[in-house]
């Protein structure tokens, strides 16, 4: 029986990468049937809604999907962001993204293996924010001056929450996760000592956790000294824990010490439910134009047929996409190296062409 898996191809590079990946999982012979759907603005301009219904029940289905970047339009004729839509509908709680330096890729690092993991519920990212002419503004301000707070005219404001359930759920599943790996090691990032209330709540969370874990080593880092020592050595890392924000940071920090987000691959869970996305965005410029790097996605492929249970599909694909990589001979616009530079499609069928 062939698996069912929900593609939802996006927009700008969406399509193209999404391709790729497609073309690489059939490669390995693994039978796929993919459910195909449009979202974002893709879907509208087809007429439908941004995110039709039959999108979140094939997903709940199938319990896996494979997601092209999606734009979020401003302005006239914009719509709520397809992304946030997805993780709340689908209670995708925690993001995973593996941050590997592949061989023959420039660093001036010698060796970076890093999983960062990040709750994305809540934090400043959960978009509970007050522009600074509505009335709720004025309302926020005269609360916060009745118990002794002061809050400027016309500030704009974004909450910062933090539950001790969520910080649980998400620290736990990064010890899980450090469980499966050789170094077995946890940092919480965090920035306990200016915000006490909100990080103070998960760095003290996520020690109760470690206590369940004595087989892990934890550390807690700030997110200013992580980022500097994880540009100084990030050997010193393993699986790194930590807020919506902070995630988006780390994970940033981490893609330039390995190449770029063009090679960062990543996956949303939640109950029952995992959702395979790059860490790049869709790229409009480069849409259609047959440059864009397909690797994030592809090893998004791969991280799909591992949870799938093809184990030895996954390692043929990780190894075909390093095998090409360590050749230098085929790289997008965004590797750097003495080799002229190929498209989309080239660099896909040189994956295929290395496949064990």
């Amino acid at each position: 029986m062939p698996h069912e898996v929900v593609l939802l191809p996006g927009d700008g590079i969406g399509p193209e990468v999404t391709a790729a990946a497609r073309r690489v999982v059939e490669a390995t012979g693994v039978a796929v049937d993919w459910l195909v759907y449009d979202v974002g603005v893709t879907a509208v301009q087809k007429g439908h809604e941004p995110l039709p219904v039959g999108v979140l029940e094939s997903v709940r289905s199938t319990g896996v999907a494979l997601k092209g970047p999606v734009s979020t339009p401003r302005g006239a004729g914009g719509f709520p962001s397809v992304n946030l839509a997805l993780r709340r509908e689908l209670g995708l709680h925690a993001q995973v993204r593996p941050c590997r330096l592949r061989p023959g890729v420039p660093s001036h690092l010698r060796s970076v293996d890093l999983l960062v993991v990040r709750d994305t519920t809540e934090d400043l990212y959960a978009g509970i924010e007050v522009g600074r002419d509505e009335p709720l503004a004025a309302d926020l301000r005269d609360l916060l001056a009745r118990h002794g707070r002061s809050l400027p005219e016309r500030a704009g404001v974004a909450v910062k929450f933090v539950t001790e359930a969520a910080v649980d759920r998400v620290v736990r599943l990064a010890f899980d996760l450090a469980r499966t790996r050789p170094a077995r090691s946890v940092t919480a990032v965090h920035k306990a000592t200016v915000m006490p209330t909100t990080d103070g709540l998960f760095l003290d969370t996520a020690r109760g956790v470690a206590s369940d874990y004595p087989d892990i080593e934890f550390r807690d880092e700030s997110i200013d000294a992580m980022c500097a020592r994880l540009v100084r050595d990030a050997s010193a890392y393993d699986v790194l824990v930590m807020g919506y924000q902070y995630g988006d940071i780390v994970s940033d920090v981490a893609g330039a010490l390995v190449g770029g987000i063009g090679l960062i691959p990543g996956v949303n869970l939640g109950p029952g439910v995992a959702v395979f996305e790059a860490a790049h965005g869709t790229a409009p410029h480069r849409a259609e134009q047959d440059v864009a790097n397909p690797v994030a996605m592809v090893l998004c492929a791969a991280m799909l047929l591992r949870h799938l249970g093809e184990v030895g599909a996954a390692d043929g694909v990780e190894q075909a996409v390093d095998a090409v990589l360590a050749a230098g001979k085929v790289r997008t616009y965004d590797l750097v190296g003495t080799a002229p530079a190929v498209g989309t499609a080239a660099m896909t069928e040189a994956v295929v062409a290395a496949l064990p």
